[in-house]
């Protein structure tokens, strides 16, 4: 019998339900808050706190001017020279329009009224308004150059809006994806399809650019960069804005504000002893919230001094009737909203991404920052549901008969291509982890054979097909020298055939039994199906195959590098202080190779593949230092349209295997996630898939179960593999959105974790982030030569 540590099944389940992305707070060039810029004429406009009436007041021109004093409001955007209100209860929306003249009088223009179908997420643009309708999420537009201004779908849902110059943007509902939408037609193409399929958790708009924070909690900006407006810092951020060429964020730690771009006018931290509740932009200037006393300030080159402007205190949040059961009510909600409602607390991503300290270390600061105060906190309060979520796990488990002993276990996992200590019957060497570190015994049932490829031994496309005594003659024999592995249904053998080729030979292992034969069978085709339609620079490649008698040989293009396991694992390698693999930079390249070739057969092989055994001995690296994903004996065709499929028996190795899927037996792409995840704390730490914590041995633990709190609490450099040194400046920034990536990637259960295009996503900032250090870059010249 082999299964978890029920200590690491509830630590996980704790972890992942603390770490859920909602739409943070975050207010840019056109969205709805309660402080708002008409950027034009300079005004700045917050609702007022602490009276029965949430009224607007402004600030323009040294002036101070109360709108309409006897109505409240819930939200306020401004575009270029208008004001926009939504009134409370999203009936009605409001409009003050010509703020530019000397004298403006603040009357307002009813541009919508509808006491049944209410609105919410208003987002003005320069002359254009948007918003969503409650409920439903559809997207309702007015004004606009007088053209019209809707989407061509007028059923398509929305999570949230934000609205631009000439544009508009949107988070569908429909797989968090950004949609976008104006007359200014070039730009929201470019920005739409430069988040392509990426799912994001929130988005904000400026003059020609958007900026969001994706699900696996890192920001990232598309749309046009003329004065570095997209050079977005890593971190986690509680809030957005967005100017014409330039964008600023509340980093999470200290509420304080880091602007970019703009020309290099704005500094990189502009208020680092000020922290704030909310900030707006206007084209050239932010204004933020203030968390000391809610006063206003503005600053920028468009702005003239960074003075408070003497507003009176403006709500952090709007008023609403509810209980806030979700996130909690705001400290002094009662007296800010004046006993009229409740302001509720935003439900950031408070541990999906540490912000971006102001030195290169990524060493906590002394003391806890906020952000991290409530991630424990709900670390804390959600534990218990955790364990409710494990002991639910094992009962499910009791009920199906899968705890004991159902699901069987062979160990054709640890050992790799380049290792020559295996024995046939599948037994690791003692640099292996423990035996529990096994895959799960799937078994060749006709539900699972239909799912597998269509193409099948006797009719490969590309394959070569040789004779036994050909692949006998490149081997030697299969002789014990030319061992270098074992595989998902045999040994591997290196071997050169006449030709000169050297490939990498793997032989189903002989057994008597028929079940044995049935597995290997099994497993051959399988490889041999997917193989043989599979052409992908970061997949191994098959040269071809030999199927006489009982015999079952693969035959693969040699990697000369052998399996990334051993560089990271086996002493041989490891060891060696010239190894290319012992440096930030490659490792980071590797895990990108790696979640490319896996990327490739979610996304763009037909019908997809879910591999179902991504572990660091099945990432194999060739000659010229690329990764590749090898071993596909266990792969099945994903299900169609992105549903939930429950094959026979669970398969995998644990250690990698989807907690979901070995609990519940729930099988998705996110499962070859969360194989990748591992890989990923595996990369930054050096530590095996599980592991004995101590000197003289000790308990088997799993590296998520050690690594995921470490990252939690900021302590991401105490655990990172000293083998390969400190990560330099740039590097450092990219080690952390490895190991946040990463983090997510081990959520619990998969609707949390991100797509392998997000992940693609991520890696290559981070690799971009270390072409960028002094070490310079990593090309496969540089590569060859330090062989």
């Amino acid at each position: 019998m082999t299964k978890l540590p029920f200590s690491v099944l509830i630590t996980i389940s704790t972890f992942t339900l603390t770490i859920l992305l909602t739409v943070p707070l975050a207010h840019a060039l056109g969205s709805g808050a309660t402080l708002a810029v008409s950027y034009a004429s300079g005004a700045v406009c917050g609702v007022i706190s602490g009276h029965p009436t949430q009224r607007i007041v402004c600030y323009l021109r040294g002036r101070y001017i109360s709108v309409e004093p006897n109505i409240s409001f819930s939200s306020i955007s401004g575009g270029r020279s208008s004001l926009c209100g939504l009134r409370s209860g999203g009936y009605a929306l409001l409009c003050y329009d010509n703020l530019l003249s000397q004298d403006p009088a603040f009357i307002s223009k009813r541009v919508y009224f509808n006491d049944t179908v209410l609105l919410e997420n208003i987002a003005v643009g320069e002359n254009h308004i948007c918003a969503t309708v409650v409920g439903t999420g559809h997207v309702k537009c007015w004004r606009g150059d007088d053209k019209t201004f809707q989407l061509s779908s007028g059923s398509e849902q929305f999570l949230s809006i934000s609205s631009g110059s000439g544009f508009s943007c949107g988070i569908s509902k429909n797989g968090s994806r950004v949609r976008c939408w104006g007359t200014n037609t070039s730009m929201a193409a470019e920005i739409e399809n430069g988040f392509r399929d990426m799912a994001m958790a929130s988005i904000e708009a400026g003059g020609s650019h958007v900026c969001g924070v994706n699900i696996t909690g890192s920001l990232i900006c598309k749309g046009n960069n003329d004065s570095g407006q997209l050079n977005a810092p890593i971190g986690l951020f509680s809030g957005l804005a967005l100017g014409a060429n330039h964008s600023c964020a509340i980093r999470t730690s200290n509420q304080s504000v880091i602007c970019w771009g703009g020309g290099g006018q704005f500094g990189a931290n502009v208020t680092p002893a000020t922290s704030f509740e909310v900030i707006v932009a206007g084209s050239n200037f932010t204004c933020g919230l203030t968390t000391s006393n809610f006063s206003v300030i503005c600053w920028g080159p468009g702005w003239p001094s960074s003075d408070e402007l003497g507003l009176p205190e403006i709500l952090p949040g709007p008023c609403v009737q509810s209980s806030c059961s979700q996130c909690g009510v705001y400290p002094q909600s009662q007296k800010l909203c004046y006993g009229s409602g409740n302001i509720c607390k935003p439900c950031s991503a408070s541990i999906a991404v540490p912000s971006s300290p102001p030195s290169p270390s990524i060493s906590p600061p002394n003391s806890p920052s906020r952000g991290l105060k409530t991630g424990l906190l709900v670390f804390c309060i959600v534990g218990s549901i955790g364990g409710f979520s494990g002991i639910c796990t094992v009962i499910y488990c009791l009920w199906n008969g899968g705890c004991f002993g159902h699901k069987k276990v062979h160990n054709s996992v640890q050992p790799t291509i380049t290792r020559g200590g295996s024995s046939n019957n599948g037994n690791t060497s003692n640099n292996s982890p423990p035996s529990r570190s096994a895959t799960i015994r799937r078994q060749g049932s006709r539900i699972i054979r239909r799912q597998r490829s269509g193409t099948s031994s006797k009719h490969t496309e590309r394959a070569e097909e040789f004779s036994l005594a050909e692949l006998a003659a490149a081997t030697n024999g299969f002789a014990l020298e030319n061992k270098i592995g074992a595989g998902s249904f045999g040994v591997v053998y290196r071997g050169k055939l006449d030709d000169g080729r050297e490939v990498a030979i793997k032989r189903g292992e002989t057994a008597p039994k028929m079940k044995k034969y049935q597995e290997k069978e099994t497993a051959f085709d399988s490889e041999l199906a997917f193989l043989s339609r599979l052409h992908h620079k970061h997949l191994v490649r098959l040269v071809g195959y030999c199927e006489e008698k009982e015999e079952r040989l693969l035959v693969y293009e040699y990697m000369k590098n052998g399996a990334l396991y051993d560089h990271l694992h086996d002493k041989n390698n490891v060891e060696r202080s010239s190894s290319l693999i012992n440096s930030w930079k490659m490792r980071i390249k590797v895990a990108l190779d790696a979640a490319r070739g896996i990327e490739y057969l979610h996304s763009y092989a037909v019908p997809p593949i879910i591999h179902r055994d991504i572990k660091s001995s099945n990432i194999l690296i060739d000659a010229n230092w690329t990764a590749r994903v090898s071993d596909f004996g266990l792969s099945l065709l994903g299900p169609e349209h992105d549903s939930d499929y429950r094959p026979m028996k669970a398969a995998g190795t644990v250690g990698y295997i989807d907690p979901e899927y070995y609990g519940l037996n729930l099988l998705t792409a996110k499962s070859d996630v969360y194989g990748l995840g591992v890989v990923l704390l595996e990369l930054l730490t050096g530590k095996r898939a599980i592991f004995r914590n101590g000197e003289d041995g000790g308990t088997p633990t799993s590296v998520v179960d050690f690594v995921v709190p470490m990252i939690m609490a900021g302590e991401l450099e105490k655990v990172l593999d000293r083998r390969v040194g400190p990560p330099e400046i740039n590097e450092a920034e990219a080690v952390e959105l490895v190991a946040y990536t990463a983090m997510h990637c081990v959520n619990l259960e998969g609707k949390d974790r991100p797509t392998m295009t997000d992940i693609v996503a991520n890696l290559e900032r981070a690799l971009s982030l270390c072409e960028e250090s002094p070490g310079g870059s990593i090309s496969s010249g540089s590569i060859i030569s330090a062989e």
